[in-house]
């Protein structure tokens, strides 16, 4: 059965930490975090759960705020995960235009993410989506100390 997106909700946040800790063990975020990130929404903040047999498969936020330039919006990638059994399938993808989409629908004239620079599959699938490098923060995934790359995508 093909998974299906609907929004996150806080009683999805115990599973979704669960999938952090799987996928992240270094640097999972904490139901703190997420319960920061929901009390935004639907104001600065957007995010989805994708289901898949009654399971969450994979989940996904993003963050808008003003943008450099006056009177705009730029977006934020906060997060995309696929849980282990589910990845491979196209999921990332679908997590991803969904975020754009709201982007897209909020204004937002271009998109920002972090991605560890050792995660070549994650900067594939944003390369695709047309992405293009900007930068490093250096030792920003901690307490591993791991770089990010920064990457931007113009929707104007």
């Amino acid at each position: 059965m093909a998974p299906t997106l609907r929004p996150f909700r806080w009683w999805d946040i115990e599973m979704v930490r669960r999938m952090e800790q799987d996928l992240f063990p270094e640097d999972p975020w904490s139901v703190e975090m997420f319960w920061s990130e929901l009390a935004d929404v639907p104001h600065s903040r957007y995010y989805v759960v994708a289901e898949a047999d009654g399971d969450i498969a994979g989940y996904a936020g993003l963050m808008s705020q003003p943008g450099a330039a006056v009177g705009t919006v730029e977006g934020w990638v906060q997060n995309i995960a696929v849980a282990r059994a589910h990845q491979g399938r196209g999921l990332g993808t679908v997590l991803l235009e969904a975020l754009l989409d709201e982007a897209v629908r909020r204004k937002c004239v271009e998109v920002w993410l972090e991605v560890r620079t050792d995660n070549d599959s994650a900067q594939r699938l944003y390369t695709r989506h047309g992405f293009e490098p900007a930068g490093i923060r250096r030792g920003y995934y901690q307490p591993g100390n791991h770089d990010a790359l920064i990457m931007r995508k113009a929707l104007a």
